[in-house]
């Protein structure tokens, strides 16, 4: 048992690696490969978020020094702002995965997480560690550490208040803890069965600022021939595809000096790698595979790269002779250089993007020898998650730049389940993933639906080379692309948004999306109501024959309970016998390997007294956010707001006009057209302006003018959900009408009260509500309301951008009082 689970998480350790080589090609990435097969040590990165990394120093490992490198991201970045869409939450966790990911493949480290959730901004370790639960994430941690078995571990953080993020903090300690526990078999013995204790050699921390003289300094400025770009360059390139985050970063080019400070284990002056055995003599026998490998290097030639091969055979033979786990490891790396050496091409295509369970699908086997070497393709293995396999056998030559095809076909399970990420499928315990086990939390991402592992003699030896089934296919404007081959269901439901809201006790129709995915299909559609909610009809019965992608809606009309609730419908498709409950959204955006997400086609109900005088809105999107929708299921109307609108249009129309979360950072046009919206304000109009962002990171810049009077945008926040509010004016006109406010809108709310505060403001401002975090003192800043003319203008930076997607009741009678300013503050 034990040797088969650790057989299967270096294979699993081994294809990230298979899946992370260098982006560019041909002879110097030969030459990195066999210079990279040298080397037998490994780093491991440990910091809290996407976007924590330190890139340049994760490429001067990886790259400069061929060190097997990792970065350790205890959550996937959920709870951050989006500023390309309005994806939130789970959706926006999977985007900065891919993100990482996408970071990875340029600076060639792997990627690895934790179960833990970023559940926004925590100002300590105490919280995030209460919410976490410290055993299960240094669960998974010492796991990570023990299968690794990394040389060195590097911290991103200190572990103090300097930190600032208390996520940030936690990892640092989390990250002492587990440099220690993984070598201890008392802790967590549980995961002995499959892994062994591993004590890394030492614990540093990546300080910073300026090396001090107790720091290791290390340049991760230097120049990388092989690539021809400065560590630092391809930080820059890899660092800037964390987009969501606007983390857009120069390439910067001379030296970078780092600091890198030993916290733990053995002590080092000069190197972080010094007095570790980084060749094969780290492990028995290994003199000979290092000296066939030098071989390898010493023989290779540019124009030649095959001429390689037979020494390469002769460092494979020593290898598969050995039970070491480096062994097995580098043998998958060598596999793929030789395949590099002999120019080979492998690849298996299916024939759609998507299968459906139960679908027989034919694929594509391909393969190509463009070396003068003799190579004989032996067999091909397809295999599923669920062990399932299919062999292919054509034992065929590849003559010299031929292209050899074979078809195989493959049937579907009918119960094969659906590609969503791993991460998602259970449910959350709290803020911590429902993953049963550490040697699942950590991956980066879910394996392929399917893989083929071709067997192949090259030369003097034989290789084994893997490669995931994809869909293959030519856009007309991009030229030929793939996709991940994923597994659908049949149909996808979709309700109109996420919140349904009722604002009187009378029934609203609501109506419900099918898509087919295949054709025809037929069944039944229902919607499952908690008591005390009437749907009518029962259910509709629906047959589609169109073709996949033939879409229909069908009507049903609600009935709420008179008295204030909240309740969860979903709807359910049943087709041949299976209850289908999840739609199909696609993430899918140029610079990451698009995703497909199942959410469960579920919507919140929320029966709440909600009155509103603004009747039309217009709406300046900013970095993305569903606030439009929420205020159509208010009754309003509502109009996005283009460039030429707000630069020529009548905005006089308009009750209420709202700007979008980030819509001053990222919106030239609403900067430039600011004196048009104070005098739409001066003119009796009503003006929302929802939260900015401190504008150049560390050294920020102070935002244009938002308001029509003098205020400051801070970093202050109030990260407690719950956190008390006070009321400095209880009979302010905004809080009677037309909603009377308490505490109990305060009631429910989700992750945060809001961010971005302002910290100071012209006595014109009246603010609106106080709330502090626990041992702070009241924040007043989230919310300013000032008359201005005959209209009235307010600054909003509470997290309506969460409350209203998630059906917080109070939210939209508040939130309703805002944008009914202008009629309500006479």
């Amino acid at each position: 048992m034990r040797s088969r689970v650790l057989g299967f998480v270096l294979c699993l350790l081994a294809a990230v690696v298979a899946r992370a080589q260098p982006e560019w090609a041909g002879a110097a990435r030969i030459r990195f490969e066999l210079e990279r097969l040298r080397v037998l040590g490994s780093a491991l990165m440990i910091a809290a978020h996407p976007d924590d990394e330190n890139t340049a120093l994760l490429a001067w490992l990886a790259r400069g020094r061929k060190l097997r490198t990792a970065y350790l991201s205890l959550t996937r970045g959920e709870g951050g702002q989006n500023l390309i869409g309005p994806e939130q939450g789970d959706a926006l966790g999977v985007i900065r995965t891919q993100e990482l990911l996408a970071a990875r493949r340029l600076d060639l480290a792997e990627q690895y997480f934790t179960r833990a959730v970023d559940f926004g901004f925590s100002k300590s370790a105490e919280e995030t560690l209460a919410k976490w639960g410290r055993e299960q994430v240094l669960a998974d941690m010492v796991w990570l550490i023990r299968s690794f078995r990394p040389d060195i571990v590097i911290l991103r953080f200190s572990g103090s208040a300097r930190d600032g993020h208390g996520h940030h903090q936690a990892s640092a300690l989390l990250g002492r803890e587990a440099f220690e526990a993984a070598g201890d078999p008392s802790r967590f013995p549980e995961q002995l069965a499959m892994v062994k204790p591993w004590r890394p050699r030492r614990l540093l921390w990546n300080a910073f600022g300026a090396p001090g003289k107790a720091a290791i300094e290390v340049d991760v400025g230097a120049y990388d021939p092989l690539s021809g770009s400065s560590f630092t360059e391809i930080a820059g390139l890899s660092r800037s595809l964390h987009r969501s985050q606007g983390f857009g970063a120069p390439l910067r080019r001379g030296s970078t000096r780092n600091a890198l400070v030993v916290v733990a284990g053995e002590p080092a002056s000069r190197d972080p790698m010094e007095g570790i055995e980084t060749s094969w003599r780290r492990i028995p026998g290994g003199e000979a595979v290092d000296e066939a490998l030098g071989e390898a290097l010493h023989a290779f030639r540019w124009e030649d790269p095959s001429r390689v091969v037979p020494a390469l055979a002769r460092a494979r033979r020593l290898m598969s002779q050995m039970r070491e786990e480096w062994a097995a490891f580098k043998l998958r790396e060598l596999d793929e250089t030789i395949a590099l050496c002999a120019g080979l091409w492998l690849d298996a295509a299916a024939e759609s993007r998507f299968a459906l369970p139960g679908q027989t699908m034919r694929l594509r086997l391909e393969a190509v020898n463009r070396s003068q070497l003799p190579v004989r393709w032996l067999s091909t293995t397809v295999t599923d998650t669920q062990g399932k396999r299919l062999e292919d056998a054509p034992e065929v030559e590849l003559p010299e730049n031929q292209l050899a095809t074979r078809e195989m076909v493959w049937k579907f399970a009918a119960d094969t389940p659906f590609s969503a990420p791993f991460w998602l499928l259970a449910p959350r315990r709290g803020e911590v993933y429902g993953i049963p086990e550490p040697a699942l939390s950590v991956r980066a991402e879910s394996p392929a639906v399917l893989e083929a592992r071709f067997r192949l003699s090259v030369g003097p030896t034989e290789i084994e080379i893997r490669r995931p089934v994809r869909y293959r296919y030519v856009d007309r404007v991009l030229g030929e692309q793939t996709r991940r081959l994923e597994v659908v269901p049949p149909v996808a439901l979709r309700l109109p948004t996420r919140t349904l809201l009722f604002p009187q006790a009378m029934a609203r129709s609501v109506e419900v999306e099918l898509r087919a995915q295949t054709s025809p299909v037929a069944g039944h559609l229902r919607l499952e109501l908690p008591a005390g909610w009437k749907a009518d009809p029962a259910e509709h019965a629906f047959r589609l024959e169109a073709g996949a992608g033939a879409q229909a809606t069908f009507s049903f009309r609600i009935e709420p309970p008179v008295q204030p609730a909240s309740a969860a419908v979903r709807a359910v498709a049943r087709v041949n016998g299976r209850e289908i409950a999840v739609g199909i959204e696609q993430i899918e955006f140029a610079h990451i390997e698009p995703v497909t997400l199942f959410p469960a086609a579920e919507a919140r109900l929320v029966r709440a007294d909600v009155k509103v005088l603004a009747r039309r809105v217009g709406y300046v999107m900013g970095a993305g956010d569903e606030i439009p929708e929420a205020l159509r299921q208010m009754g309003c109307e509502v109009t996005l707001l283009g460039g030429n609108d707000l630069a020529h249009g009548d905005l006089d129309r308009f009750d209420a006009i709202v700007t979008g979360v980030r819509a001053y950072n990222v919106r030239a046009d609403l900067r430039a057209a600011h004196q048009r919206l104070m005098g739409y304000v001066e003119r009796g109009g009503t003006l929302v302006v929802q939260y900015n962002t401190l504008e150049g990171g560390p050294a920020a810049r102070p935002l244009p003018e938002l308001g029509p009077y003098p205020m400051r945008i801070g970093r202050e926040r109030v990260t407690v959900e719950d956190a008390p509010v006070q009321f400095p004016d209880p009979d302010h006109p905004l809080l009677l009408a037309p909603n009377r406010i308490t505490a109990a809108d305060f009631e429910g709310w989700v992750q945060e009260r809001g961010l971005y505060f302002a910290t100071e403001w012209d006595p014109r401002y009246q603010p609106l509500f106080a709330s502090h975090d626990p041992g702070e003192k009241p924040l007043a800043g989230g919310t300013l309301a000032a008359k201005h003319g005959r209209g009235v203008y307010v600054f909003t930076a509470w997290a309506w951008f969460r409350q209203l997607p998630a059906g917080v009741p109070g939210a939209y009678r508040i939130f309703a009082n805002l944008i009914s300013a202008g009629k309500a503050w006479r």
